[in-house]
């Protein structure tokens, strides 16, 4: 409050001495026949500053697979429909049929434009499917098209755009507003298939609120209001600076300070003064769990009493009260955001594999001598990579400290850049990893897909036959027995103990007053379509 009522006090203060200016000034003398100079007032350009921190892998939408990179295609890009308000409106649809069976979705696009004023066409969706699809393209992504029971889809004519479903899938259309989904134009992509096109200023042609004015890399990406959007009239902000500053507390800083005007990512030591203090500060729920993966090749990690026993020994409950964001224990691989075929929360229904506190201590040590290595005797040190945040450094600190303690076992870190992060993680070049899951939709399928047999997210390479066939016959039964199913793969998959939950997400954020119409999706990605500076 001090500093509102600082601004409003010099407010008063200059308003104050602009009327004591005036009365004191002597009346100008005025000349006949001489017009007075008029006075051009500058436009005011309305710039969003927004720190996204770690500079995006890609913003290909085809190729993206982080939530940095799908908060800017967000506000560059729209796919069929789009979530506003909470609510899927339509987007480039302006319409949309169901067949009887929930089998074909038919969609009627409407008269859209790309940011160089070429219309936008059903073949422009066609094209960029199939690229997403395409083995050479190397999506990482490109496996929710299976998620989504996607069959075949076709562009009928220019303006109409036909998807045939394997079989009924609710949380479909919610898909079509997600980034892998979205159009992208050929004769843009051709000019840098790599996803080097989408931070070209002068490839980049797209169909959303805003386009790519500016790529500095390691520095920032500047967005411009799209005159070509359909819903421009909407758009009031000017341009948005998104900047990469990694680390929390200059992050922090800049807000504090005015230059910056949007952030989401505090340091935990600040969080507990801004929830008090500060009326900015907000902590919104997220559909998400941040987990460790064990790498399943590598040795002791090959041994699945060594994994529990490492699962068992940490305190969850300990971990989240050190990060002060209102994180909860997460003592399963699903979020608290889905539900089953009979309303039940599907986390709370399929209970507890883990303990959410240090219950599990001597049950881990008993694992860890059964297999092997009692009090953590001939074990080798084992590395620990994340990526470079404080927040990602001060978990594996304190699981670092645990298994010492409660195992007697030592552990390295390592941290590494966003974007060589995910490639090392990706490449399995690693022992244990960092992991967070944000889910693309309400369902546990969003979790429990992951971790197929070379599943592109399954950087754990663990591999369950069973549990690739209860996934695949999930997809086809009805919601009753699809449920049944999940329950089971779920079962299967924390026995393996090849992950590591930890936590379920919250997501803190700070974003200043005069920021208004500012939205985080139910999938926590921000849109500022139609956000505004007061």
């Amino acid at each position: 409050m001090f500093k509102k009522n600082l601004a409003l006090l010099l407010v008063l203060v200059m308003v104050v001495a602009s009327f004591a200016g005036c009365a004191a000034k002597p009346a100008e003398p005025v000349t006949e026949g001489t017009p007075e100079t008029p006075v051009v007032e500058e436009p005011v350009v309305k710039n969003l500053t927004w720190n996204l921190g770690s500079e995006p892998l890609t913003i290909d939408p085809g190729l993206n697979a982080a939530s940095d990179g799908g908060d800017m295609i967000n506000n560059m890009f729209e796919g069929l429909m789009r979530e506003v308000n909470g609510e899927l409106q339509p987007a480039m649809a302006e319409s949309y049929t169901v067949s009887d069976d929930q089998i074909v979705y038919t969609f009627t696009l409407r008269d859209a434009l790309w940011s160089d004023g070429q219309p936008v066409t059903a073949n422009d969706f066609e094209y960029a499917w199939t690229r997403v699809l395409d083995p050479a393209t190397a999506s990482e992504y490109s496996w929710i098209f299976g998620e989504a029971n996607v069959d075949t889809f076709r562009a009928i004519d220019e303006k109409t755009f036909e998807v045939t479903l394997a079989a009924p899938t609710p949380y479909f259309l919610g898909l079509t507003g997600f980034y892998t989904f979205f159009p992208v134009r050929e004769d843009s992509v051709v000019q840098g298939p790599d996803g080097s096109w989408a931070i070209n200023p002068e490839a980049s042609i797209v169909n959303g609120p805003f386009y790519l004015s500016e790529y500095k890399t390691g520095d920032k990406i500047v967005l411009a209001k799209n005159e070509n959007y359909w819903q421009a009239d909407k758009v009031m902000l000017d341009t948005i600076e998104a900047f990469m500053i990694v680390d929390a507390t200059t992050a922090l800083t800049a807000y504090e300070t005015g230059e910056l005007d949007v952030i989401d990512n505090m340091p935990a030591e600040d969080m507990p003064r801004l929830m008090a203090e500060d009326d900015t500060f907000y902590i919104l729920p997220m559909d998400g769990v941040y987990y460790y993966s064990f790498n399943t090749t590598v040795e002791p990690l090959d041994n699945e009493l060594v994994r529990k026993a490492m699962s068992y020994a940490i305190d969850r409950t300990a971990i989240v009260d050190a990060m002060n964001g209102g994180q909860l224990p997460a003592v399963n691989m699903v979020s608290p955001a889905s539900r089953d075929a009979d309303g039940n929360v599907f986390s709370e229904k399929a209970g507890a594999y883990v303990p959410a506190d240090g219950s599990g201590v001597a049950e881990a040590q008993a694992l860890l001598a059964e297999a092997g290595y009692p009090n953590g005797e001939g074990f080798p040190v084992l590395e620990i990579l994340y990526n470079t945040s404080e927040g990602h450094k001060m978990v594996a600190e304190i699981i670092q400290e645990m298994w010492k303690t409660n195992l007697g076992i030592d552990i390295t870190l390592t941290n590494q850049e966003w974007a060589v992060f995910q490639t090392t993680r990706t490449n399995g070049e690693f022992q244990i990893a960092r992991e967070g899951w944000i889910g693309d939709y309400s369902d546990p399928m969003t979790y429990l897909g992951m971790f197929v047999t070379d599943g592109a997210m399954n950087h754990t390479a663990w591999s369950s036959p069973d549990y690739d066939a209860l996934l695949d016959a999930s997809k086809t039964a009805a919601p009753a027995d699809r449920f049944n199913m999940l329950y089971e793969a779920l079962d299967i998959l924390m026995a393996s103990n090849a992950l590591m939950p930890i936590y379920v997400y919250t997501d803190s954020l700070m974003v200043a007053n005069n920021v208004i119409g500012w939205e985080k999706t139910s999938r926590n990605v921000f849109w500022f379509g139609f956000a505004d500076l007061q």
